[in-house]
């Protein structure tokens, strides 16, 4: 009993102490562990000065992709493979709009790891069709989650079908300060998407839309990819099967919990039985944890599956799992936060690795 209850104790006073910049505002872009070098390059972004007044920055995210889950069974089927609950369906196109209609979640496999990560989208509801949803996943894994869905299908009465007339965009204010100064409102119709991201507040807004996403947002902006997944590491957000590699990753490790993206107390899923002994043990000693890297990069970047070694003593602490320049996540070992921690390269050039908890973080996490 002492023995379990010891991880917990160090998780816990690690989250509350390891942080950096946690009396920093709440919407601060640039973590004060981010060096200069590493800022974002984008106008407007992180403290920089917006083109033109503009209070939003856009980002096309071409590596997301849509499938659509309609029919009558649409409901309890996807609830059958999903961690969490799913979002309201919205009203019928004219209604009053109703408040945020998305959810974070993950496909499991029978082992309890992850699958599948997506972002589910509840579609307006209409007399002429049953409920639908849509679900944002990663482009490169479309058809096989396609399979996946349609392995379990069996008699239910539901099309599972690509739904590629929405594009998917990243919406982040200019100034994380005052994310107000331009205040966006939440739409759900058949053409057009616009609500807040489900995972974090850091995150800020999601838009599916068939036209260009600046057009749409006030005062809005394009921006840079790389920019945006430099901000989602920094923040801790795993995407995709680069960050979450389907049959490795259990759900838990991944801060799953912190995203919100998992229920305890919905009916059964695939995958469900882990996932619940984890947390009701509440021991989880390795998890995914954001990083800055400081020394000569290699032109092609750190290859995902690096060991992370403490530089005392030479151990393994962990692997490498993405980046974008000098941060990414690393899949670490908790007790070893506080480092020193190193990388050596395919070129045998030792980077630096420091390993922070967001201040988005809960202070105590099972």
């Amino acid at each position: 009993m002492v023995e379990a209850f010891a991880p917990k104790m160090a998780v816990a006073a690690l989250l509350r102490g390891a942080a950096a910049g946690r009396g920093s505002p709440a919407w601060s872009w640039r973590q004060s562990w981010i060096p200069k070098c590493c800022s974002v390059r984008g106008s407007g972004l992180l403290g920089g000065n917006p083109k033109d007044g503009a209070a939003w920055t856009c980002f096309r995210l071409d590596e997301r992709a849509l499938v659509r889950v309609r029919g009558p069974d649409a409901a309890p089927f996807l609830l059958g493979l999903l961690t969490n609950e799913l979002p309201l369906s919205g009203p019928p196109t004219g209604a009053a709009q109703p408040s945020a209609r998305a959810a974070y979640a993950h496909f499991l496999n029978v082992q309890g790891r992850t699958l599948y990560d997506v972002i589910l989208y509840g579609l307006p509801e209409s007399t002429k069709e049953a409920p639908g949803f849509l679900l944002e996943c990663d482009s490169s894994a479309l058809d096989t989650l396609q399979k996946h869905l349609a392995m379990y299908k069996i008699r239910r009465k539901v099309t599972v079908e690509p739904h590629p007339e929405l594009h998917v965009w990243a919406v982040l204010p200019c100034d994380p300060q005052t994310p107000e100064a331009a205040p966006l409102e939440e739409r759900v119709e058949t053409t057009t998407i616009l609500t807040r991201d489900p995972r974090t507040v850091r995150m800020g807004w999601r838009l599916l839309i068939q036209d260009d996403g600046p057009a749409l947002v006030p005062r809005g902006q394009l921006g840079d990819i790389q920019d945006y997944h430099m901000h989602r590491y920094q923040q801790g957000i795993p995407e995709g099967i680069c960050d979450l590699p389907p049959g490795m990753a259990l759900p838990l490790e991944s801060n799953l919990v912190f995203m919100n993206g998992v229920s305890f107390t919905k009916g059964c899923y695939i995958g469900q039985e882990l996932t619940a002994r984890t947390h009701h043990t509440g021991v989880i000693r390795k998890r995914l944890f954001p990083v800055r890297l400081e020394g000569p990069l290699p032109a092609s970047g750190i290859s995902p599956g690096t060991l992370v070694m403490v530089t005392a003593t030479g151990q393994a602490a962990g692997k490498f799992r993405a980046g974008q320049g000098c941060v990414g996540l690393v899949f670490l070992r908790s007790e070893t936060i506080k480092g020193p921690l190193h990388i050596k390269t395919s070129e045998s050039q030792q980077v630096a690795v420091t390993a922070l908890v967001p201040d988005w973080w809960p202070t105590a996490a099972k």
